[in-house]
This record gives structure tokens, C-alpha cells and sequence, in this order.
């Protein structure tokens, strides 16, 4: 059986060695990320053509995803790069304070509304929880903090307050801006940082609709106030992103994982995607093989139900980006073995509105209680093999579909893989042959192997799957 659980690799400068790239497309990648927080235009649209390039080469479609910055909260810089706070000491968090004037008394911040934000006894955590001030007094722009956990701090590291709530909109100009060049780019989806409600989401939808573009929308999940209307915010994006890096300095790393696997399973629940993204094979950075803590947590992701599983620095600016995907497709392929990630109840007893909606989950109840070899969409917008994949099977999924942003968009739905093929041509008698024999000369199926065919009457029209066949593959 193919890989079901997707992999997402974020590009940077590792990929961008001569032939490392093309290596990742050959060793499974299914979507890459690219960073908005670094690099400039040209960078974005040189690796998305080497992208195109070694996707066509592998005859394979590889998605790309857009990670806008959002509204990083930082301190400012330091005379000397860095300071060493300890344990106990004052600090001051000044918003009016210059750049490079740091020392180990002050700092400026580059959200000048934090002093506003705050309150005595908030506790402020800095570079990812590594260092731990507790406000004390604002006194104008300057907040009076105790160190509590000391450190090193050095330039241009972020500030999280413990429990969310900072103001700060989700959608800075910059991001607008960089969100303009990535539907230009031709991206597939748009990740959208730390929004605080699904208004955030349908504000960049609104933006990326006014630049005529199909772009999905993905909402990161790094605010804690985002976690208490988690199901709003999934309702109204394509897809949600667990970023557990900031999410775990906000709600702490006690509450993380119970977290995570909430999000999994509302995300599954509500029929949309859902990406585990973080620190899945950190020391993999530089090391050749994972730890042992790394394998268990990409497999229980897996296990959760989580559709992609997502490598941010072990693949940008690591050692050997190509063996970071190898060693997380065989963790995946391993837990994907293991019953508990082939048997689902949802939506068992659910009652269905839409009848695309009810053939794609009577296909998977066929295809779970009989001898089928491969689930077949023919869809135009993937609406149909998305449902399908939100019921836990063995059985692949293949999104037959003549419309290559479908195909792309695909990429990211755990179990389905996208494949082209143009339906309009063919007359009713003879589509499901042509389907079949399609398959056929891919490898997919062979005969005698039962397969199920779900298809609209109306062969191009968006939402109007309404059909269900299951057919023997013939000589």
C-alpha cells in the first residue's frame, strides 16, 4: 500500500544545494512550504519552479504552500548581539527604546502596543519559553519585568504571553502584501499565522478571492484564544495547522499534546485536512537517524488521524533534508499498518444534506465491508475524495480529476492521490472502461481486482457526484 499520511517539506537553503531538491521530490515529498519569513520574490519563485520541474520529471504533482509571517512579536536588538539574564533580576521591555540599544537591563520590543497589552503578574515568555519575565509595573512604554527563568537573549527573538491575548492582527501589511505575491506565484494554499477567530480566516479569503485565486486557505493554530473557538475557525479554512511552537509557550506544554489531538479530531469531524507541524524530527537537523521520542510523536500523529505531518528547519537548513523524509515516510508507513489507523465510526450515524456527501460515504462503507482494491473520484473541485478521506481505510482513494489545481490540492488529503485524467470527452458506455484501463496502464490496478467508481451525471460540474459504481477490472 502507498503512504497514506502526507509529508510537507519546508524549502531553504539546504534544498536549495545542487541536487538535494530533486532528491526530497524523489523520496516522497507531497508539499512544500515556503517560508515567507525569509527570502524575497525571486527566492519563492525560483524554488517553485524547480518544484514544477522535478514534479513533471517524477510525473507526480507536488503541492505548495505559502507560510505568511504573521505578526511576530520581538524583542529588539542589543549592543552586543546578546545578554545573559539571570534569575531574579530586573528587566525592562521598552517599546520607545531605539534599536541596538539593548543591554542587560532594557530591550526594545517591535510591538509597540504591547505595554497596552499587558498587566502586573502576566508572565511573558521569550525565545520559545527559554526565558521567563513576570511583569511587575507598566510605567508608559516600559514594562518592569522579574526574571524568573534566566538565560541568554540575543537579537530579535519572539515574546508570547502565557495564556494568549496579545492584540496584535493577524494579517499584517506585509503579510497582505506577501500574500499577493504568492497567489501571483500560483501557490496551492495560504497558511494564515496566529489568527485569533474565523474572521481572521474569512478576511484573507476576501483577499485572495479579490486576487482571483483558487489559493485554500490554512489556519494556524498558535494563539490560545484560537484553541477556546477552534470549531469556527476550522469551518470557514480548507485546512488547520497544530503549530506547536508558539501554541506551547502560549498554553503551556502540559496542555499541548491533549491539545493537538482535539484538533486532529475536530478537524476530521468537520471534514477539513489537518497538518502536525513543529520540532517532528529536530535533531534530525544535524543527526542521521531520529530519537526514539521523535518516532513516537510523528507515529501517534499519524495515529490521531492527522493528514500531514510537516518538517520546518530539518529540511530548510538541515543536514540532509532527503534523509529526514525518508526516515518520517517509513514512521508513517509503520503506524499506518497498525489496525486502529484503518477503522473509523465517523459519521456513522450522522445524518447527510448533500448527496456528493452521501455517495462518498457509502463508497467507503462499501469499500471497508467488501474485497475493493482502490476507491475511484471522478471530481472536479476534490470535495468528494475529501469526505471520503476523513473515514479511516486501507483501501487508497485516487482523485481522477482534468483540472490540475484540484490535483495539487489534493496532495494534502491523508490516502488520496491525485491523478489526471479528462472525463469530458467520453460517452457514459464507454467512461468507465476508459477510467479503468486508465488505471490500469499505471499500475494501479490489474485484473480481476474490484474496484468502486464514484461519478456525477452532470461529467463537469462542481457538486454533483451522484453516482456510485463497483466494477472487476477485465483483461
Amino acid at each position: 500500500m502507498p503512504r497514506r499520511t502526507k509529508i510537507i517539506a519546508t524549502l531553504g537553503p539546504a534544498t536549495d544545494r545542487p541536487g538535494v531538491l530533486e532528491r526530497c521530490i524523489a523520496a516522497g515529498v507531497d508539499l512544500v512550504r515556503l517560508n515567507f519569513s525569509h527570502g524575497g520574490v525571486a527566492d519563492h519563485e525560483h524554488r517553485i519552479h524547480q518544484v514544477r520541474e522535478y514534479a513533471a520529471k517524477y510525473q507526480r504533482e507536488v503541492g505548495i504552500l505559502a507560510d505568511l509571517q504573521g505578526p511576530k512579536i520581538r524583542v529588539s536588538t542589543f549592543e552586543e548581539g546578546s545578554v545573559i539574564l539571570e534569575k531574579g533580576e530586573a528587566f525592562i521591555l521598552d517599546a520607545s527604546l531605539p534599536e541596538k540599544k539593548g543591554n542587560v537591563h532594557t530591550v526594545g520590543v517591535d510591538y509597540k502596543n504591547l505595554p497596552r497589552d499587558v498587566k502586573p503578574e502576566d508572565v511573558l515568555m521569550l525565545d520559545d519559553g527559554r526565558i521567563v519575565l513576570k511583569v511587575l509595573k507598566i510605567e508608559g512604554p516600559r514594562i518592569h519585568c522579574c526574571v524568573e527563568g534566566g538565560g541568554v537573549l540575543s537579537n530579535n527573538k519572539g515574546i508570547n504571553r502565557l495564556g494568549g491575548g496579545l492584540s496584535a492582527e493577524s494579517l499584517t501589511e506585509k503579510d497582505i502584501n506577501d500574500l499577493k505575491v504568492a497567489t501571483k506565484l500560483g501557490v496551492d494554499y495560504i497558511a494564515i499565522s496566529f489568527p485569533r477567530s474565523a474572521d481572521d480566516i474569512l478576511y484573507a479569503k476576501k483577499l485572495i478571492e479579490q486576487e482571483n485565486s483558487k489559493a485554500g486557505v490554512i489556519a494556524k493554530i498558535e494563539r490560545a484564544e484560537a484553541v477556546k473557538v477552534i470549531d469556527e475557525i476550522i469551518k470557514v479554512s480548507c485546512a488547520v495547522m497544530v503549530a506547536r511552537g508558539d501554541l506551547g509557550v502560549e498554553i503551556g506544554d502540559a496542555e499541548l499534546p491533549i491539545v493537538q489531538k482535539h484538533i486532529i479530531q475536530r478537524a476530521r469531524t468537520l471534514d477539513k485536512a489537518v497538518i502536525t507541524a513543529t520540532q517532528m524530527m529536530e535533531s534530525m537537523i544535524e543527526n542521521s537517524i531520529p530519537t526514539r521520542a521523535e518516532v513516537f510523536d510523528v507515529a501517534n500523529a499519524v495515529l490521531d488521524g492527522t493528514d500531514a505531518v510537516m518538517l520546518s528547519a530539518e529540511t530548510a537548513s538541515g543536514e540532509h533534508p532527503d534523509k529526514v523524509i525518508e526516515a518520517m515516510a517509513r514512521i508513517c508507513i509503520g503506524a499506518e499498518k497498525q489496525r486502529i489507523s484503518q477503522i473509523s465510526r465517523h459519521r456513522v450515524e450522522c445524518h447527510f444534506t448533500r448527496v456528493d456527501e452521501v455517495i462518498a460515504m457509502s463508497a467507503m462503507y462499501a469499500a471497508n465491508h467488501f474485497d475493493v482494491k482502490a476507491i475511484v473520484a471522478l471530481t472536479e473541485s476534490g470535495s468528494t475524495p475529501l469526505w471520503m478521506s476523513r473515514i479511516r481505510s486501507g483501501i487508497p482513494i485516487y482523485g481522477l480529476t482534468r483540472h490540475v489545481e484540484t490535483q495539487r490540492r489534493m496532495t494534502l488529503f491523508r490516502g488520496v492521490y491525485p491523478v489526471h485524467f479528462d472525463p469530458l470527452d467520453a460517452k457514459t458506455v464507454e467512461l468507465y472502461g476508459m477510467v479503468l484501463e486508465h488505471l490500469k496502464k499505471q499500475g494501479i490496478v490489474h485484473e480481476g481486482d474490484w474496484v468502486i467508481i464514484t461519478r456525477g451525471d452532470s461529467l463537469g460540474v462542481h457538486g454533483q457526484t451522484n453516482t456510485m459504481k463497483i466494477l472487476q477490472v477485465t483483461k
